[in-house]
């Protein structure tokens, strides 16, 4: 028990360290469903590979799939009026087009179910490793390349190694996993004024907490461990962004009381 519960634990800490950083990232440009498009475009060159090769060439047809969805959100990032529409057009073709693929493998629905959302407890050690390994050397390139360039060169280069980072964990965990582990971890420290770094410091915090509620519960309850991350991810997003609605509201008021009494 202990070696399945650590294994998936190890991995959602691999994922959570990378995919926090570009979450913030993501959420202060406003494209919030960038990760989730390119996500979608692997698993479009995943389909492409399990309908076309029998599964092989999978991370090669995915990463390039990726790549055509990177390039086009960044391509388009600063010259179309709704950004946001087209990120969502992006993740429609992809999904649309793996489930037509699909719909015609033996497999199908098992197979666009695993692209969706996979069961991380039995993810090997060896997986755990390798995807650690990739990961730190983007963690190091980010830091002492991207973030010291600017303008075009760094747009290619951040969606460039957002591709590839998408594009493995979604091989691994699924699209609906990434996009929770990217988005709402980011999105509830947002709601919080700090500095960037103190921001991902406190979204590793809210992220492992809430990999290990998950993975525990689903393993003790017979959940899907992957729609069990997603539906915790969510559920306290939700929970904390309505808090804080809730709060600004009641200041809000208070001010306008306040103003009112000054007044007369």
């Amino acid at each position: 028990m202990i070696d399945i519960l650590l294994s998936a634990f190890l991995l959602s800490l691999v994922l959570l360290g990378i995919h926090s950083y570009y979450g913030l990232h993501i959420i202060r440009r406003g494209i919030i469903f960038t990760d989730l498009a390119i996500g979608q475009m692997a698993a479009f060159g995943a389909a492409v590979s399990i309908f076309f090769f029998h599964a092989h060439y999978l991370y090669i047809i995915s990463l390039i799939f990726a790549l055509i969805g990177a390039s086009l959100i960044a391509i388009t990032a600063k010259k179309n009026i709704s950004h946001e529409a087209f990120i969502g057009l992006v993740y429609a073709l992809g999904i649309s087009a793996a489930v037509i693929l699909l719909s015609k493998s033996p497999r199908g629905t098992e197979d666009f179910q695993k692209l969706l959302a996979s069961d991380i407890l039995f993810v090997s050690y060896h997986e755990v490793i390798k995807t650690a390994i990739l990961y730190t050397i983007i963690g190091l390139f980010l830091f002492f390349i991207v973030d010291k360039t600017k303008g075009v060169l760094h747009e290619f280069l951040f969606f460039l190694t957002f591709a590839i980072t998408v594009t493995s964990s979604v091989n691994l965990t699924g699209v609906l996993v990434v996009f929770s582990i990217l988005v709402a971890p980011a999105y509830i420290i947002s709601f919080f004024r700090k500095s960037f770094c103190q921001k991902l410091i406190g979204a590793w915090i809210i992220g492992t907490i809430i990999n290990s509620i998950a993975i525990v519960i689903s393993y003790y309850m017979d959940f899907p461990t992957g729609y069990t991350i997603i539906a915790l991810y969510s559920l306290l997003g939700i929970i904390i962004a309505t808090i804080k609605k809730q709060m600004l509201l009641s200041n809000d008021t208070l001010t306008e009381c306040m103003q009112n009494n000054n007044k007369k």
